[in-house]
């Protein structure tokens, strides 16, 4: 049986805020000196977020994020002041039973209009840019890889962050142009190095991360990491124990939700259909997994 709550929390309200904007799944408060960012149990696919959630998904999120960036400080700061509601403004102190376990007390920071992404192994994206071109943002990749192949080393392929739908791929030298070349060398330079150490990591628990993106900001003019951190929603993690090249992988994220929105007649547009138990409850089952996998816990 599940340790999580059976409580799904899907929209927040949260009292006393300056500013309250939403994503698919993050709502973020802004108190003035710091952000409230709360990962709700929505989710989404194919850019649609469903109507009803899983639950403790946003439990699972922010347990992740908060373990890699409890375990990367050394390789760069990030936003994080506080993950106790004690901590947390005295105007959301009552929405304790809300806020416990799926909200982040963090550092307001210049957000970089790029999204940092590393690629381990080529797959997504990646992996169809690759058939149609042999390139990947810009790199040349030797001939004859398939998919999911292991790449010879991590390569660093930015893409631009869209307000909605996908974001678009760039090359390295297009980055540069939106940031600054100084700035585009240390963003390729900490992504890989943040990659490699989660690779490392996750080979004593016989985890694969494909790929995985980040965001970063300045705070102060220094470069910060933000947001979330490789979690199922901005990673793939394999099992190596079932890694095949030649074909896709079965990931630990919400790859169950997806096969079975591809069974309906379905146009991918909102709104999202009703989503059946037993998809809930086999998406929870791989996000606690993940979870389980990743930190032991």
């Amino acid at each position: 049986m599940s340790s999580l709550p059976e409580k799904t929390i899907l929209y927040t309200d949260l009292p006393g805020a300056i500013s309250r904007r939403s994503g698919k799944v993050r709502d973020i408060y802004d108190y003035g000196d710091c952000l409230l960012i709360v990962v709700t149990d929505r989710i989404s696919a194919f850019d649609v977020v469903m109507p009803n959630g899983i639950p403790g998904k946003g439990r699972v999120l922010t347990a992740l994020s908060n373990f890699w960036f409890d375990r990367t400080r050394d390789l760069i700061p990030n936003h994080v002041i506080s993950t106790e509601v004690k901590d947390f403004p005295a105007a959301v102190q009552p929405l304790a039973d809300v806020l416990e376990g799926r909200t982040m007390m963090v550092e307001k920071a210049e957000v970089l209009p790029v999204e940092c992404v590393v690629r381990g192994y080529l797959a997504g994206s990646g992996w169809k840019a690759y058939r149609e071109t042999g390139e990947v943002c810009g790199y040349d990749l030797p001939p004859g890889l398939v998919e999911s192949d292991r790449l010879p080393e991590p390569i660093f392929t930015p893409s631009t962050k869209a307000e909605s739908g996908h974001d678009e791929n760039i090359s390295c030298a297009q980055a540069a142009e939106i940031v600054g070349q100084d700035m585009a060398d240390a963003l390729e330079e900490k992504s890989l190095a943040l990659y490699n150490f989660a690779a490392d990591y996750l080979a004593d628990r016989r985890l694969i991360i494909a790929d995985t993106k980040f965001e970063f900001g300045l705070r102060d003019g220094e470069l910060i990491v933000i947001d979330e951190m490789m979690t199922p929603d901005s990673s793939r993690y394999w099992n190596v124990d079932k890694y095949q090249p030649g074909r896709g992988q079965e990931s630990l994220d919400k790859q169950p939700l997806r096969d079975w929105l591809e069974t309906l007649d379905w146009n991918k547009e909102p709104p999202g259909p009703e989503l059946p138990a037993e998809v809930v409850a086999n998406t929870r089952r791989i996000y606690e997994e993940a979870l389980r996998r990743v930190t032991g816990a």
